[in-house]
């Protein structure tokens, strides 16, 4: 079956507000994960969340330039989703160093399982751009391990961190859910992988999506030694 003119500019505008929410996302993460190093408790502490920061500024480029490639301003890309991204981070704000790498822990971990999700609908270039931006596993790791030796230096830490990531997990969630039905966003997505897609087939699709989010959040948990 032929797709439509307008199923067509449905899943251009779907793409064009999927690098707008990650341009926004990198730039943001960029701008947290700077203003935390200052806070950590050693100077390679400091390191590695600069450096982690500048991936994540490189991630945006990269997504910039693909929204300029399409004709889309990065700025007009952005601004519809930046309400949303700020309300995240004013209500998950960490109380100390500790709550700040486990937000970027977070945030990384589910940003990217949320990104792979969407790969499995879009064509291959759009899936090109979204594995340029999980191809840095360095930082994930980098993440994973520092935590681990947080805990295991003082694991008084694991009920809060634990709790904390819930927290942040629910909120994730709860944001993108809003993004989602705000912007029309999965139904477009949907555009592109059948034919009749409609709100409710939107919806089931937002369940899956939190459903596997909050599996993969638990099991990565786990593997911290926290509960999920």
């Amino acid at each position: 079956m032929g797709t439509s003119s307008a199923d067509t500019a449905r899943y251009d505008r779907f793409v064009a507000d999927l690098f707008g929410v990650m341009a926004y996302g990198e730039l943001s993460a960029f701008e947290r994960l700077s203003s935390d190093a200052r806070y950590s408790p050693t100077l390679h502490d400091r390191a590695v969340l600069g450096r982690i920061a500048v991936i994540e500024f490189q991630h945006y480029e990269i997504v910039s330039a693909k929204l300029a490639a399409m004709g889309v301003d990065v700025e007009d890309a952005m601004l519809p989703f930046q309400a949303a991204v700020d309300h995240f981070h004013e209500r998950t704000r960490p109380a100390d160093w500790y709550e700040s790498l486990m937000k970027a822990y977070v945030v990384d971990t589910v940003s990217a399982d949320f990104y792979r999700m969407v790969a499995r609908y879009v064509d291959a270039e759009t899936r090109d751009v979204i594995e340029q931006i999980q191809s840095s596993e360095e930082a994930t790791a980098v993440l994973r391990q520092r935590l681990k030796g947080a805990l295991a230096d003082d694991p008084r830490l694991a009920s809060r961190l634990a709790l904390w990531g819930r927290r942040l997990l629910g909120e994730a969630v709860t944001q993108a859910q809003r993004v989602g039905y705000e912007h029309a966003f999965l139904s477009g997505l949907l555009t592109n992988a059948e034919s009749g897609a409609n709100d409710a087939a939107a919806r089931e699709l937002v369940r899956s999506l939190t459903t596997e989010l909050a599996e993969n959040h638990s099991r990565r948990m786990v593997q911290l030694g926290l509960s999920g």
